[in-house]
């Protein structure tokens, strides 16, 4: 990397709930995919971590957007401002001037040609010179550290913000997948309302993600219980404040509808299985990746339900982004990654 090497190479995890960028197989940017833009001029005010400190607290003049909604791309100014933002945290220090971009991004395994081409001309209006894409499940399970050219079959679940991504991979390929809209933000989603409907207390979008980081459960049982967790809200009715403990068991109720989704989910993936993968995958297990896996207790629930041994990715949250950046390094290799 000296003072003519003319491109930098970036992985790109692009998320509906955060932004990860490697950059020599190192994690340099890790940030939530949030973006503060001036209401009037719409110019950039913050971005990540500083922009999630806004969110929910902003006046008239400055909005908070997340950019990418159920996986894919929903603002798409926005989305080249984080970009652009984000990759200019990439340090290029040593450069005389600033290099071409050569980028692999993943994207969920549903999308859409329209979506794939928003993703690419975002990264290309960001400065990037080569474009390469990689369905998540892949990148996932590269970075489990699953071997997808092997002709045996593996499965991979990627619990991300915006999207629950299953899928059966063999031969450097996708078998069979499934992408559903039930994932993360959705789970935020059902705290919230929990603790509207059951308690009368209002709670933001930042406190409903603390709990369920907190106490977020699959399972109304588990061994090593966390402890309760505070909240403290305006009470609807009387507007006053109001404190309440919530428990893991309670969240793991608020939770139910939408896990029995991807309960139902894995069930259907795992009925399109040719039955010779089928074997390979019960002998090994399922992968869990994205940090839906961190749920407490998703992988017993899992394993009940289907019988077959469920394991969770070592730091599922970054498993994605780190097969991505095993990806870069092996660009000339993978032929499933698409140009």
């Amino acid at each position: 990397m000296g003072l003519f090497s003319l491109t930098q190479e970036l992985a790109i995890d692009l998320g509906t709930a955060n932004t990860i960028i490697i950059h020599n197989g190192k994690i340099v940017v890790d940030e939530p995919s949030i973006v503060a833009l001036d209401f009037h001029s719409g110019k950039l005010v913050a971005i990540g971590n500083q922009a999630r400190q806004m969110h929910g607290k902003t006046h008239q003049n400055i909005k908070t957007i997340r950019p990418l909604k159920d996986g894919v791309i929903a603002d798409f100014n926005a989305t080249e401002l984080m970009l652009r933002g984000m990759i200019k945290k990439v340090k290029t220090s040593g450069h005389l001037f600033s290099p071409s971009l050569k980028m692999v991004i993943c994207i969920p395994s549903g999308s859409t040609n329209v979506e794939i081409r928003a993703v690419r001309d975002s990264a290309e209006h960001a400065g990037g010179r080569e474009v390469y894409m990689i369905y998540e499940p892949m990148a996932a399970a590269l970075g489990a550290g699953l071997d997808v050219e092997a002709p045996e079959g593996h499965m991979i679940i990627d619990i991300g913000g915006g999207t629950t991504e299953i899928a059966c991979i063999s031969l450097g390929g996708i078998v069979c997948s499934e992408s559903i809209n039930v994932a993360g933000d959705v789970f935020t989603e059902d705290i919230q309302s929990y603790v509207r409907q059951q308690h009368n207390i209002r709670i933001g979008e930042r406190t409903a993600e603390d709990i369920k980081i907190a106490v977020g459960a699959a399972v109304s049982e588990l061994e090593d219980e966390p402890e309760d967790f505070q909240v403290t809200g305006p009470n609807i009715l009387t507007s006053l404040p109001s404190t309440l403990s919530l428990s893991y068991s309670e969240v793991a109720y608020a939770l139910e509808k939408s896990l029995v989704k991807i309960d139902a989910t894995v069930m259907k993936v795992l009925e399109m299985v040719p039955p010779e993968l089928y074997t390979d995958i019960v002998r090994k297990g399922v992968y869990l990746a994205g940090g839906g896996a961190l749920l407490k207790g998703l992988d017993k629930r899992l394993s009940e339900k289907t019988n077959i041994p469920f394991v969770i990715a070592e730091d599922p949250l970054r498993a994605v982004a780190r097969g991505t950046g095993i990806a870069l390094k092996n660009i000339n290799k993978f032929s499933f990654l698409m140009k």
